[in-house]
């Protein structure tokens, strides 16, 4: 269970772009740097800081779910068409809703394996359009063949995701407001809607 200074925030650009997520370490050096453009989202908590030695007052900084941050931002280079996410279990697994794409039963994370659909032994790619999220079973009985070889139906077809879900596949403990906020950053046709759906 995450504690509330273990929840994470999300960061964004001054144009609500997704950046990344931060602790609340991060957030309140953002406050006291003076680089917060604006918050959005809820109120997560407040932290005290020193007292001021001319007004005798303590500093207060409430950190909201949601922060927007001045500065040059490196996700405009990641908004472009050609940008490809890094490909990792933990986000390919959240991408397929812990699910194996073969049996379609779902699985612990322990319980779960990359998956190559045309076998790197065949020429396949270590690419987000290649892999899917499988049982060990299920991987096991694939072995080195396609889908097809193996008399196996692949049950959704795999994606790369944008920077806005990927940075969605990043989080844990992703609050409501979040979800909400990168939900609209999502394209109309990206499969992760649905797969939100079923999950709620």
């Amino acid at each position: 269970m995450i504690t509330a200074l273990g929840q994470q925030i999300l960061r964004t650009d001054t144009a609500g772009m997704p950046l990344e997520w931060i602790d609340y370490r991060s957030a309140v050096r953002f406050h006291f740097l003076e680089q917060i453009a604006y918050v959005a989202g809820n109120p997560l908590f407040q932290i005290h800081g020193g007292i001021n030695a001319v007004t005798r007052q303590q500093s207060v900084v409430e950190v909201h779910s949601i922060i927007a941050t001045h500065g040059n931002s490196h996700a405009i280079q990641k908004m472009r068409k050609g940008y490809i996410p890094p490909l990792n279990n933990h986000t390919l697994f959240r991408r397929d809703n812990n699910l194996c794409l073969y049996c379609g039963n779902h699985f612990s994370r322990r319980d779960l394996s990359r998956d190559h659909v045309t076998p790197l032994s065949q020429g396949g790619a270590d690419h987000w359009n290649n892999v899917v999220t499988a049982c060990v079973r299920c991987n096991n009985h694939k072995a080195g063949r396609t889908p097809e070889q193996a008399g196996l139906e692949l049950l959704a077809i795999p994606f790369t995701p944008t920077h806005a879900e990927y940075i969605y596949l990043q989080g844990r403990n992703v609050l409501a407001d979040q979800m909400e906020f990168l939900r609209a950053h999502f394209p109309r046709t990206s499969p992760l809607h649905a797969r939100l759906a079923l999950a709620s």
